[in-house]
């Protein structure tokens, strides 16, 4: 099945030529009748299917990213099935492209990836499509693409509330254990060298051995994106003894990743998540994930009222990074 693009076909307004024969005796020249204009419902030029839709078409089948613990965006619950915000939006990707491609059935495939092999991953083509808690920024713009944003977050620091530590000059002289690959770890290794911190900078592979570095007392703190902190309180077994500190390092932007210059699935991924939010269901998924129990050990709540950046956001979708 082809995929429609629909263009506005050019409109040319009527041409009237006079003619003057000057000092000869002629007939008026006769108007060149106007061109006719086109209905505006008329079809325009198919324009055939490139990259992931092609694929997708001649395959049957669509990739996606997962990840195992990036709670609540993109994780397994209790049941061992796969959820989260991402995830659900990757999904209604996934109905979109079958309904505009007239597919019968679209095969979904899953690769769970690390921060460390998701954008190789996506570069080299073996993932279609990965929305989980990856940051847009220029930097990696140069290997993949990105679509619309879908959340807003800032670096902060989790921490035993028993620590001592509330702002970040307060990591003089500490261990500091950060997800490798991240933005985070640039941002903390920038901000070490520019403030002569001495921090000692440990790396994780994920975001659960992020956590348990800081729980079992290797780190005496982690570094991440705010949102992800609060998901890791959740799910610690003691939630009390734990505390979210120091203002946002940077804003970021959270997006799904796709193949660079990939203009016409970019175009359908946008387009799901703006029409999400201006329909209110982006809203609704945000109750679902932060404002109420998640099925993640035994049920847990992230409790992470709507920022205003995400209220904007849902006004006017976009695809700006903040870096």
């Amino acid at each position: 099945m082809t995929f429609h693009l629909h263009l506005p076909r050019p409109i040319f307004a009527a041409v009237f030529l006079a003619c003057c024969a000057g000092g000869l005796a002629a007939q008026p020249a006769a108007k060149q009748q106007p061109k006719q204009v086109a209905p505006s419902n008329t079809p325009a030029v198919a324009q055939p299917l490139t990259g992931t839709l092609a694929k997708i078409r001649d395959t049957g089948t669509i990739t996606l990213g997962t990840r195992g613990a990036s709670v609540p965006f993109n994780y397994l619950d209790d049941a061992n099935k796969q959820a989260g915000y991402s995830w659900e939006i990757a999904q209604r990707v996934v109905e979109r492209v079958k309904k505009d491609l007239k597919l019968s059935n679209v095969q979904v495939k899953t690769m769970e990836v690390t921060p460390q092999t998701r954008i190789p991953l996506v570069a080299n083509q073996t993932l279609d499509l990965e929305c989980s808690s990856t940051t847009h920024n220029l930097e990696r713009e140069r290997q993949v693409g990105f679509s619309n944003t879908f959340f807003v977050v800032g670096a902060r620091l989790l921490v035993r509330k028993n620590s001592g530590i509330k702002y970040w000059a307060d990591l003089v002289g500490k261990n500091v254990v950060v997800s490798a690959g991240t933005t985070a770890e640039r941002l903390l290794r920038q901000a070490n060298e520019k403030n002569g911190w001495g921090v000692n900078v440990l790396l994780a592979k994920d975001i659960s051995e992020n956590f348990l570095m800081v729980e079992t007392g290797r780190a005496q703190a982690a570094m991440q994106d705010d949102v992800i902190l609060y998901g890791n309180i959740a799910r610690a077994n003691k939630p009390y003894e734990w505390d979210v500190v120091g203002t946002p390092m940077a804003q970021e932007a959270y997006a799904c990743m796709l193949r660079k210059d990939d203009a016409q699935f970019k175009a359908v991924v946008d387009d799901v998540i703006a029409k999400m939010m201006k329909s209110g269901e982006m809203e609704t998924l945000y109750t679902k994930y932060f404002l109420s129990k998640i099925n993640v050990k035994g049920g847990v709540t992230v409790g992470m009222p709507v920022p205003e950046l995400m209220w904007q956001l849902f006004k006017n979708p976009n695809d700006k990074p903040f870096q």
